[in-house]
Formats: structure tokens, sequence, C-alpha cells
């Protein structure tokens, strides 16, 4: 087969891609960030030369080519709908199916000679490694958690260290995952200020955003405080974490401002504030590795109705206290 047809890709991002991977961050584009699914050569890649599955989130694609620099290997992406490999193989796009239509599509059979493809580790749930060897005739090797240790497992012939296989959340990782944090929540604190404004009644506009300085509060606290302080605050569920840094930062923002609200008003700020960090804490389950979908639908269950009983009697409050004044 004529392989030069195939595209071929460099280990250097460019300033487009440097600047593409900060838009996503903040949640810019992001459903579209994405590269066709298919065969890529990256280096001079020979029969020989290993065959490695990525996802076709492009910050996926980007982070895989990015540390291959001085390998000559294959890169056989899948159709994941824009979805990163770990998102992807829980919803059942980076898996069997997909692998083996892509390896028939690609004809990767005639490109190279062995049968062995490197499949990451976050795939594993998605990927049945003995399905695809019955189907396509290609053996599965699990692949280290990073892209930055695939230099070093295939020159360890494709075996992977103990630290290879440990997953890590460190601030660095968690902070990157800010930014979509806070534009998530921002879809919800918007239409939550025009309440906020209208419970408030006959006080002025500034008043009024004043009034919720203690809600934003709560939401920032969730969105990004619990990302940042995760490790460090008591509980195992997100919705705990969140409503525990919830009020003491609502709290403290109530303190602040002594004087300027009413006690009933407080207690209608400090429930919402923290129902609010609780809820946008409980969404970073999803960008985590800490808890499996099971695990997330099981919190929200468990959570969700505290976190409405809250809004319901903050909200209460606020209708009872414009009816008497």
């Amino acid at each position: 087969m004529d392989t030069s047809t195939i595209p071929a890709v460099d280990t250097r991002l460019s300033l487009r891609d440097r600047l593409g991977r900060w838009r996503v961050r903040w949640s810019i584009g992001r459903g579209s960030y994405r590269v066709e699914p298919g065969l890529y050569r990256i280096g001079r890649p020979g029969p020989e030369s290993p065959v490695l599955v990525t996802a076709n989130y492009k910050l996926t694609f980007d982070a895989l080519r990015s540390e291959l620099d001085g390998v000559d290997g294959w890169i056989l992406v899948l159709e994941t709908q824009g979805v990163n490999v770990w998102c992807a193989a829980g919803k059942g796009t980076f898996g069997t199916d997909e692998l083996v239509h892509r390896i028939a599509a690609t004809h990767l059979a005639e490109v190279v000679s062995h049968r062995k493809l490197v499949v990451p580790q976050l795939g594993a749930t998605g990927v049945a490694a003995h399905e695809v060897k019955r189907r396509c005739g290609f053996r599965v090797v699990y692949g280290p958690i990073r892209a930055a240790d695939l230099r070093a497992f295939l020159a360890n012939r494709m075996r992977a260290s103990e630290q290879m296989r440990r997953v890590t959340f460190g601030l660095r990782e968690r902070l990157e995952l800010v930014g979509v944090e806070v534009v998530g929540a921002l879809k919800w604190i918007l239409p939550g200020l025009l309440v906020v404004l209208l419970l408030a009644g006959s006080r002025s506009a500034l008043g009024a955003l004043g009034a919720a300085l203690p809600v934003l509060t709560g939401a920032l606290a969730g969105s990004v405080l619990v990302p940042i302080l995760l490790p460090w605050i008591p509980g195992r569920a997100f919705s705990l974490k969140g409503a525990l840094v919830g009020a003491v930062a609502v709290g403290a923002a109530i303190a602040l401002t002594p004087g300027d609200y009413p006690l009933l008003g407080s207690v209608q700020l400090f429930l919402f504030g923290t129902a609010a960090s609780s809820f946008f804490a409980m969404q970073f389950t999803g960008a985590t590795t800490f808890t499996s979908p099971s695990g997330v639908e099981w919190e929200m269950k468990k959570a969700l109705p505290f976190q409405l009983g809250a809004i319901v009697v903050a909200t209460a409050i606020g209708l009872w206290r414009l009816v008497v004044g």
C-alpha cells in the first residue's frame, strides 16, 4: 500500500494550536475542536512502527503528538465526536466497534506488518481487547496514563511501570479545568442574577447587585475554590465539599458587609449561595477520575433534593419579604 498519501503530522505545536488550546480551556468552540478520524503518520514510520490509538478531540490529539518527538509511528484516530479518550470510553464512542471499524476503514492491516495496537489505559473501559483480537486479529496493548510516558513505554518494549499506570490529579491539572467550570457556572449565574434582582424588590439596582454578592461568592466557591482545594476539603462527595466551602465563603461575604442585610435576608442569601456552591462543585465530578459514572449519578440523586430544598426555602423567604415589605 502507498503510505505516502497518509497525512503526516508534526510533533511541534504551532501558535494556532496553542491558542486553540487556550480557547477550549475556556469552553469556547470546544464541541467543534476535533480532527478528522483516520490514520496519520508521525516521523518516518514503516511496517514495523507502532500504532497509537487516540480520540479525535484535538486537545487529546495534540497532547499525544507533541510527546512523540523522535518517534516514527502511526496514529489511529477514532471518531469520538470531539470527546477525549476517558470520557468517550465512558460514553461508548471510544470503543471496540469504532476501533474495529477504523482499522478496516484505514486498511491498517495493509500498512503495518505486525498486529499490535497501543490503546490509552484510560480508554480501557470502552475497549474489549479479546473482542478486537477476535474480530480483526489486532492485539490491544494498554499504554500509559499520560502521553508524556509514551516514549519511555515504547523504549521499554511496551511495558508500563507502576508509576505509568497511576492516575494523578494535581493542582496544575485541576487549574487547567477551572476555566470550563467558570463558563459552565456563568450559564446558571446570569439568569440567577436576574432572579435575585427581581427578589430585591424596591432596592436600587446597585444595591440589588450588592445583595447578590454572597450568591456570586458561593457560585465561585463551588466552581473555582473547590477544584483548587479539592484534596484538602473534608468529605468524599463533591456536593458536600462544595457546601462546606460555600458556607464558609458565603458566610464571610455576609459578615464582611455588616448591617447591609437583615436577618432573614442573610439567611436567604446564605441558602442561595451555599446551594450554588454545592451544585457547581458537584459538576466537577465529571472532570475527575475520582468518581465513576454510576457514582456521579448516585451523588446527584442524593444531593439535588437538598440543593433544591435550600433554593425553595430561600425563594419562599424572598417572596415573604416582598409581601410584608
